[in-house]
């Protein structure tokens, strides 16, 4: 499994346990991520003196890939975090046209050659994020390797209205609260994975990275037990034929 995102963090905050349900079941996972996070809002007194916010996100990254098990981490070419709002900074992500993203994400899927392909589905309304999600759907049609399923990690829309109700209350000045509605609509949810038994191995990867404040902070114990306890999925290849959701992608059968 290829599972490629956009900051460090994106792979465990994100995707987290649906890395550690494949490790388990004998999946092997690359994680490519196509930028150091540099724009990041570090927590105070994570990055010591005489070194950078990329740097301490990049060493955050590969220990929480290590942790989830993922067995190889790749940094996709050489962009910068593009941050949330304003004209996006010369060399950043989504400063590079879309196809030199999909250029380098197809060269590690011809590489690689992996049958499975996750990236973020980008409904947080981060700009990086619909970036490298339009990138990589760009790139499995461009490669020459055929890559047999490709996902879009989900955000439940129902759930990020709840999520939405906490930062109003907890911090009025969050970013996302000017984003407009956020997740996916779960009637487009194709896959839900039960990763109850991931929980303390995501606990344990989302710790190792010390310099971003979690998006699960805000939230009261039986949000976040939502959030982190299923992965919801979209399958955009092959096309979902509808009917009852897939609930397992690393058997012999799927």
């Amino acid at each position: 499994m290829l599972v490629v995102v956009a900051h460090p963090d994106d792979e465990t905050f994100g995707t987290g346990s649906l890395i550690a349900h494949a490790a388990e079941r004998g999946c092997p996972v690359v994680v490519a991520c196509a930028t150091r996070g540099e724009a990041g809002a570090p927590v105070p007194g994570s990055v010591p003196p005489g070194t950078t916010l990329a740097a301490v996100r990049e060493d955050e990254l590969r220990r929480a890939a290590d942790v989830l098990g993922a067995e190889r981490v790749e940094l996709v070419g050489d962009w910068t975090d593009s941050g949330m709002e304003g004209a996006a900074p010369a060399g950043s992500l989504c400063a590079a046209p879309v196809e030199s993203v999909a250029d380098e994400i197809a060269r590690l899927i011809d590489e690689w050659r992996p049958t499975l392909v996750v990236t973020l589905d980008a409904s947080d309304g981060h700009r990086d994020h619909a970036q490298v999600r339009d990138a990589t759907l760009h790139a499995v049609e461009m490669a020459r390797w055929q890559v047999d399923r490709v996902y879009l990690h989900c955000l439940s829309q129902a759930l990020m209205r709840r999520w939405v109700d906490e930062l109003e209350r907890q911090r009025p000045d969050a970013a996302h609260l000017a984003l407009g509605e956020l997740g996916t609509p779960d009637s487009a949810i194709t896959t839900l994975l039960d990763t109850d038994d991931q929980l303390p191995v995501r606990e344990r990867a989302m710790a190792m990275h010390a310099s971003q404040a979690s998006p699960y902070d805000v939230m009261p114990p039986d949000l976040r037990r939502d959030f982190l306890t299923v992965e919801r999925l979209r399958r955009v290849r092959p096309p979902w034929p509808g009917g009852a959701p897939e609930t397992e992608l690393f058997d012999a059968s799927s």
